[in-house]
């Protein structure tokens, strides 16, 4: 479709929509997700403000960097934010840095567990009767409740042969063999060296897979372990319209609201893929956040009028989403329907209020986008 010469930018060129990680090398993956972490990572406060406000100094060790540091966190963010903290603190890189998670050690008759990425800090109480309390960073893997752990004989579990057959089993929906290697203490946290996915995310594309993802989850998977393409396990069931994986792993308690290597959730990606709106109403039932946006300031409600997702944007605006919102080009979901000469969407935005008057960051309203770029007559007409 044509594209105005005047438009702020042409609209998908640089989008998320259509980014693709499939042709970058590790390291440039690497290098990719550090940059979205700096430019998303909470403001540096100032001394003074850490001082006026509530702040939890917390002592974080690094064990795969042999370091140690104090760092104040606020009680009231994500532990998600609060890992990207860490992380921007940190004086080299560190491989596959998203299946790094805040990790509370064993004490006080607790078992240690790593921390739900999604979860506010405050809702971890740490103990302060020895001092500043600490917590390790490190790589997400299974952890074993058993006292008598054999490592070695844990450790010849995980021959690529090994690895591989699992995933046979994952593929051909045999449960009891999926049950059988977990309980002899393989760790279902890994990334399969062909296709990139964990036991997990894989599973989230099959059908009939409630046991499997059951048993995987029984067996050490965490819910928030990412795919080498940044996905987590929910990611990829919203992605391929998997109703019953997607109720499976929100049911096991993952928090719709995980985000991917981009910052994204799995609603997000709803948005854009479209099919049975069942995913997207189930995600926002289950309380997902609606205002997530990509590096160019698309919003889900944006995504939903690119693609003509009727139903989809119908439900995003009932829980409200905000029709106004702006990308990075001052373009709201009206300039966006006028772009991409999606109808439905524009009647179903003005029934709902949408502000057609509104500018986007080259002084255009929808209805000069759509005059600057041809739109057919009923849509001019609406606007």
């Amino acid at each position: 479709m044509p594209r105005s010469p005047t438009s702020s930018e042409d609209e998908m060129a640089q989008s998320f929509s259509d980014y693709s990680m499939d042709s970058e090398s590790d390291s440039s993956k690497e290098e990719t997700i550090y940059e979205t972490i700096k430019a998303t990572a909470e403001r540096p406060r100032s001394r003074m403000e850490d001082i006026q406000s509530n702040t939890l100094v917390i002592r974080v060790v690094i064990p795969d960097l042999q370091q140690t540091k104090c760092m104040r966190f606020n009680p009231d963010a994500t532990i998600w934010v609060a890992k990207q903290r860490i992380l921007c603190t940190l004086n080299q890189s560190i491989k596959d840095v998203l299946n790094y998670g805040l990790f509370q050690p064993a004490g006080n008759g607790r078992d240690g567990k790593f921390l739900d990425e999604e979860r506010l800090l405050r809702e971890y109480p740490q103990p302060i009767s020895k001092g500043v309390p600490t917590l390790e960073f490190r790589y997400k893997s299974r952890i074993y409740k058993q006292t008598n752990i054999d490592e070695k004989q844990i450790a010849k579990l995980h021959t690529k042969a090994n690895l591989r057959r699992f995933m046979d089993h994952i593929q051909h929906e045999q449960a009891d063999k999926v049950s059988k290697m977990l309980e002899r203490g393989l760790d279902p946290n890994y990334h399969d060296p062909d296709t990139g996915e964990t036991p997990l995310s894989f599973a989230a594309h099959l059908d009939n897979v409630v046991d499997i993802i059951k048993a995987l989850k029984t067996g050490g998977a965490h819910l928030d372990f990412r795919a080498k393409d940044g996905l987590t396990a929910l990611h990829k069931a919203a992605k391929s319209k998997n109703q019953v994986a997607l109720t499976t792993l929100l049911e096991l308690g993952a928090s719709p609201d995980y985000k991917d290597s981009r910052g994204l959730t799995a609603l997000y990606h709803t948005a854009m893929v479209g099919g049975d709106p069942f995913c997207c109403e189930l995600l926002l039932h289950e309380q997902a956040t609606v205002s997530c946006q990509d590096e160019n300031g698309w919003h889900e409600i944006h995504q939903a009028c690119r693609y003509g997702h009727v139903q989809h944007l119908e439900h995003l605006l009932f829980y409200g989403a905000d029709m106004s919102a702006q990308n990075a080009s001052g373009n709201t979901a009206l300039h966006i329907c006028a772009l991409y000469n999606q109808d439905n969407c524009v009647r179903v935005l003005l029934v709902r209020g949408a502000n057609k008057e509104v500018k986007n960051y080259n002084s255009q309203t929808p209805f000069q986008v759509c005059r600057l770029d041809g739109i057919s007559f009923g849509l001019i007409g609406k606007l």
